[in-house]
């Protein structure tokens, strides 16, 4: 399904052993307008090869009426010149704290860092997205928003994860309200909290499970609502995370039927 306002892509990360031909036609089958390509080691473009394989992996994807919408990557001025050159609009990368980092020292450094390449990406035209991660990250929109409140939304934007939101207890229209000004993305997957220690255990322990759209903490309709309340109109990325990792072709297919579904509520198809 296509709609007017909002382009589906697909974080590609499941399939990164398929060459790009392969993973184009996969990929285009599945009635997406585009994908999110992995910058990482092991991916079918690489850091240290980015400025010869971008360019290439755009137009293998154009070839199969797709774009690529995104890349998942570090942001190095290598990859957001690469960026720039392919046109491709919007580099993901999400605030990790590192092992011995306190909080506030990895927030000074995260916005030191994303202030300093403020020129670069004005340069290139390209957006930096950066997204909140539960775990050992900046896990909440109110957290994103203090990384990048007083940076240009042209350069340096907030990609909106309604899941990890979710695991952090905040609620989508507070969200929504808090990254409007830099919102340039909206993932959406789901996952659940899961107790891994038995009956018998003198502590709980919970891990994040991730598990299909219908399954999750996180109400997809509720974030269509959300979305198109406040007007929104870019990019949804459909996440294709799974902890069942054997199962992703399929649930990658069930998931892109049911945020059809679910944002043809609210939004005109094309």
């Amino acid at each position: 399904m296509a709609f007017r306002d909002l382009q589906v892509s697909i974080f590609t990360k499941p399939w990164n052993a398929l060459a790009l031909p392969e993973l184009a036609a996969r990929v285009a089958a599945m009635g997406m307008d585009g994908i999110e390509l992995p910058v990482r080691p092991g991916c079918q473009v690489e850091p240290a090869n980015v400025r010869r394989d971008l360019p290439a992996a755009v137009g293998i994807m154009k070839d199969h009426g797709l774009r690529i919408f995104s890349v998942a990557a570090d942001p190095v001025a290598e990859t957001i010149e690469a960026c720039g050159v392919s046109g491709v609009g919007i580099l993901r990368t999400m605030p990790k704290i590192e092992d011995g980092e306190s909080y506030l020292e990895a927030e000074r450094r995260h916005r030191d860092s994303y202030a300093s390449l403020v020129p670069t990406l004005a340069a290139h035209g390209v957006r930096l997205g950066v997204q909140q991660h539960a775990g050992p990250f900046v896990s909440s929109a109110a957290g994103i928003l203090r990384l990048i409140e007083h940076l240009p939304p042209e350069q340096v934007g907030a990609v909106w994860d309604p899941a990890h939101c979710s695991l952090a207890g905040e609620r989508p229209e507070y969200a929504i309200d808090i990254l409007w000004k830099h919102l340039c993305m909206v993932n959406m997957k789901n996952a659940i909290w899961r107790r891994t220690t038995g009956p018998e255990a003198e502590e709980v322990v919970w891990d994040r499970y991730w598990t299909s759209g219908k399954h999750g903490l996180t109400s997809w309709s509720e974030v269509a609502r959300v979305l198109h309340g406040r007007g929104y109109k870019g990019i949804v990325l459909h996440f294709a995370e799974y902890a069942d990792h054997d199962s992703a072709d399929r649930l990658a297919v069930e998931d892109m039927d049911y945020l059809c579904r679910v944002f043809g509520r609210y939004y005109e198809t094309a």
